[in-house]
């Protein structure tokens, strides 16, 4: 055979085999189609009703997007119309309209060192405004070693503590806060209001109850928003109010016992009210945590380094042993001379906020020559405790000479370095006894006392509190100087009232 031959025959061969091929494709393709029906027939009988028309109304409704719904993208406009379009747009502000007048907005500026003696708005002033109970901010010793930490460390940390903002002196402040305490460890904050505002939720979740004093500062409030969970405030230092509420959750809980066992429950309280200047009973919180299994968290923000006879806090000042806290939360922007928060507890606790904690883990850490003032710092509490004996000794006497004005009336507890004077012939209108606080307010600095009247940002309280004069105590105010901020306090209160 030549090899046309050849050619012919593999040819032949070629298009039989394709032929075959064709009729088997096609007697496949015939028996595949039963198939599909008897699959298609076998999904329905097997799938609910109501998800065949769920689905089949998600697939039109697809389609009707696709097809219909183009949101007048096919629409075009002459360049009059798009220049007309331009013109009439208004823009929606990045900020409300506010009132120039409110009281809010009113602001004092500050000329010099914040110490006990200030100048405010060109008046030279004794301070009885700022936070600053040890009279720390004054201390050379303090300001000296955060001056050489800025010439090693620069100025930031430049970063959060998980990434690359940890230096050296922040886990020496952690380590020694929590052999200052006697607890296992303790975790730094940057900022005061983050502190308590991440701590909570990082622990209290949605489904969690969370029973809490009314009165509490606006860190805390933030702090139980950001939780999701259920709250529950008692009135202002009532225990029987809130073993009320205790026992109402109770009565819940048996109603659900599947639900009540996977329920945590808190309680939330300051150590001194900010508010109110008193003292919380932790004695009878203590209890109500361990009768009603409770994990108690406690702001100790203005209590440490304030009460105890060595500046320990609250639970010192009770004899309360800190295992009864589950955890004690601090600004250290008031004792301390410094800015930023700390956290202490056990080793979990304590290492849980490190994951969990929102404003320790994405905020810029506690820049390093602050972080050696709050160092220094307890270096004095530890060589100089009897600083303690003294802020509580000036709180008495202020407490003491402070009762005695005619046209105000002090609240306060006896050794809290805040106090309020409200005024003692209440005003119906809110916006009226502002004003008048106001006025004596700016009358005492005028004449040399610095004092500043309560502002509350009240569309955003959960609960409303009444405005009054915000004193504080330092520790190195004299006699005389308490004296004196009497007399001028009361002069201006009778001439305004």
């Amino acid at each position: 055979m030549n090899s046309g031959e050849t050619k012919i025959c593999s040819l032949i061969f070629y298009r039989r085999t394709r032929r075959k091929q064709n009729q088997s494709s096609s007697s496949n393709n015939m028996v595949a189609i039963p198939y599909l029906f008897n699959e298609i027939d076998r999904i329905f009988q097997n799938t609910p009703v109501y998800v065949i028309i769920l689905e089949a109304f998600l697939l039109l409704s697809v389609i009707w997007l696709l097809l219909f719904k183009r949101n007048g993208r096919g629409k075009r406009y002459s360049k009059e119309e798009e220049d007309e379009i331009i013109a009439r747009y208004q823009p929606e502000p990045l900020t409300a309209e506010t009132d120039q007048n409110n009281l809010l907005l009113q602001t004092h500026l500050v000329h010099s060192k914040v110490g006990k003696h200030i100048v405010v708005d060109g008046h030279d002033c004794l301070n009885m405004a700022t936070h600053n109970y040890l009279g720390l901010l004054e201390n050379g010793k303090i300001l000296e070693d955060a001056c050489t930490t800025l010439k090693k460390y620069g100025v930031g940390s430049c970063g959060p503590r998980g990434f690359y903002g940890t230096m050296d002196v922040h886990l020496n402040l952690e380590d020694r806060l929590a052999k200052f305490m006697g607890m296992e460890e303790a975790v730094v904050y940057s900022y005061g209001f983050s502190t308590i505002a991440s701590a909570i939720p990082a622990y209290a979740k949605r489904g969690d109850v969370i029973f809490a004093d009314e009165k509490v500062n606006f860190s805390i409030q933030k702090g139980l928003d950001a939780s999701r969970s259920t709250i529950y405030f008692y009135k202002h230092n009532d225990m029987s109010d809130l073993e009320r509420l205790l026992l109402e959750q109770q009565r819940r809980d048996l109603k659900n016992v599947k639900k009540a066992a996977k329920t945590r429950r808190f309680l939330v309280a300051e150590g001194i009210y900010m508010k109110t200047g008193e003292i919380c009973p932790l004695p009878d919180l203590v209890a109500l945590r361990a009768n009603y299994k409770l994990r108690l968290f406690l702001d100790e923000s203005i209590s440490f380094g304030t009460l105890g006879k060595t500046g320990h806090g609250l639970t010192e000042h009770f004899n309360i042993d800190l295992i009864e806290v589950d955890l004690i939360m601090v600004g250290m922007e008031n004792s301390l001379a410094t800015i930023g928060g700390f956290c202490i507890g056990s080793h979990f606790i304590v290492e849980h906020q490190r994951l969990s904690g929102l404003g320790y883990c994405f905020s810029a850490s506690l820049p390093p020559l602050l972080t050696q003032a709050a160092i220094s710092a307890l270096d004095l509490f530890e060589n100089e405790p009897k600083m303690f004996a003294e802020v509580q000794q000036k709180a008495r006497q202020v407490q003491e000479e402070f009762g005695k004005f005619t046209k105000l009336k002090l609240h306060a507890s006896e050794l809290s370095p805040i106090k309020h004077l409200y005024i003692a012939d209440e005003r119906e209108n809110v916006a009226e006894e502002r004003e008048l606080l106001n006025k004596i307010a700016n009358g005492c600095i005028e004449r040399g006392v610095a004092v500043i009247e309560t502002r509350y940002l009240e569309h955003l309280e959960k609960h409303p509190m009444r405005n009054s004069l915000r004193i504080t105590v330092n520790r190195l105010l004299t006699a005389t100087e308490i004296k004196h901020a009497f007399d001028v306090i009361e002069s201006v209160a009778n001439k305004v009232l």
